[in-house]
C-alpha cells in the first residue's frame, strides 16, 4: 500500500484509520474533534488536545525547564520543526527528561483523541509538528495505552460524563480528610470547571486529575452538572463551532503550582522507553 497523497475526510473511527496509516507508513496529521495525532513513517510522534496541558506547560511548570529556555528553542527552531532537538542540543534539557515528559504528554492527549472512538475528520499528508520527533511510538502502543486508561477509569467509576461536564460538589467529608492530591482536586470543584480546567488550575496532567475525580465521584463527593434545558424560541440558536487545536506554538495559561511526581507513571514510561 502507499501513503495517502491528498487530504482525506472520513467518518471512520480514528483508531481504525490510525491502524491503516501505520500500515502505509504514512506521515501527516490526523484530526479529530478533540485533537490531532502527528505521524512520521507510520509512527506517532506527537499528539495534542485542547483539553490537556501542552509539553511546554509540563516542562516549565514542573521546574524541568525555565520558560526562557522553552521560548528560545521555539524562536530558534520552531520554523524548522526541531524544537525538541534544540532543547537538548542547547543544554537546556537532558534527552531522557525530554523523552519522559513528551511520552506523558503524548499518552495524556491520546486518551481524549482516541479513547472514546470518535470519528476522524481529516488527514493532512506531510503535515509536521513544530516540536519535531522526540521518541516515535508505534500506533499499537498508543492505542493499547489509551484502552488501558479507559478501562482503569471505568473500573474506578463507570460514568464518562465526569471527564467532560462541569462538576459540582456534593456535601460530604471535608477535603482535609482526603489524601492530599484528592483533597486539592476536590477544592477546585466549583460547579463550573470541567476536569480539564481543574487540571490546568492544579498544573496537573489531565489524566491524573480524571483518576482523582472519578474516585471522588465513586465516593459520592462530586457529580456532573446537568445541562440546562434550552427555552424554545422562534428561531433556533446557531450551533457553536467545534473546538480546534492549533499546531502553532503559543502561550498557555500559567497554572498556580506544579503537580507532585507520579512514580507509577514514570516507571511505566521508563519501561516503555526501554522496550522501544
Amino acid at each position: 500500500m502507499t501513503a495517502p497523497t491528498g487530504t482525506l475526510r472520513t467518518d471512520e473511527p480514528a483508531s481504525a484509520l490510525l491502524g491503516t496509516l501505520a500500515e502505509q507508513g504514512a506521515t501527516g496529521a490526523l484530526s479529530t474533534e478533540t485533537g490531532i495525532v502527528y505521524l512520521a513513517a507510520g509512527h506517532v510522534v506527537h499528539v495534542e488536545s485542547a483539553v490537556t496541558p501542552d509539553l511546554g506547560d509540563l516542562l516549565t511548570h514542573s521546574g524541568a525547564l525555565a520558560p526562557d529556555g522553552w521560548w528560545e528553542a521555539i524562536d530558534r527552531a520552531g520554523r524548522r520543526c526541531r524544537v525538541g532537538r534544540q532543547l537538548v542540543d542547547s543544554g537546556h534539557l537532558a534527552a531522557g527528561a525530554l523523552e519522559l515528559c513528551h511520552l506523558g504528554a503524548l499518552f495524556d492527549a491520546a486518551y481524549f483523541v482516541l479513547a472514546h472512538e470518535g470519528p476522524a475528520l481529516r488527514f493532512r499528508p506531510g503535515a509536521t509538528h513544530w516540536l519535531g520527533a522526540v521518541r516515535p511510538v508505534p500506533v499499537d502502543t498508543v492505542l493499547r495505552e489509551s484502552g488501558r486508561r479507559r478501562e482503569l477509569l471505568h473500573r474506578i467509576w463507570p460514568e464518562p460524563a465526569v471527564d467532560r461536564a462541569p462538576l459540582a460538589r456534593v456535601p460530604g467529608p471535608d477535603a482535609a480528610d482526603l489524601p492530599a492530591r484528592r483533597g486539592r482536586t476536590l477544592a477546585q470543584v466549583d460547579g463550573v470547571r470541567t476536569a480539564a480546567q481543574i487540571a490546568t488550575a492544579l498544573a496537573c496532567r489531565t489524566f491524573h486529575t480524571l483518576v482523582e475525580l472519578r474516585r471522588l465521584a465513586a465516593a459520592g463527593l462530586v457529580t456532573p452538572v446537568a445541562p440546562l434545558v434550552p427555552v424554545p424560541t422562534s428561531a433556533p440558536a446557531p450551533a457553536s463551532a467545534p473546538a480546534t487545536v492549533s499546531a502553532e506554538p503559543g502561550p498557555s495559561p500559567r497554572p498556580a503550582a506544579p503537580d507532585e511526581p507520579d512514580t507509577a507513571l514514570l516507571r511505566r514510561l521508563l519501561h516503555a522507553l526501554e522496550a522501544l
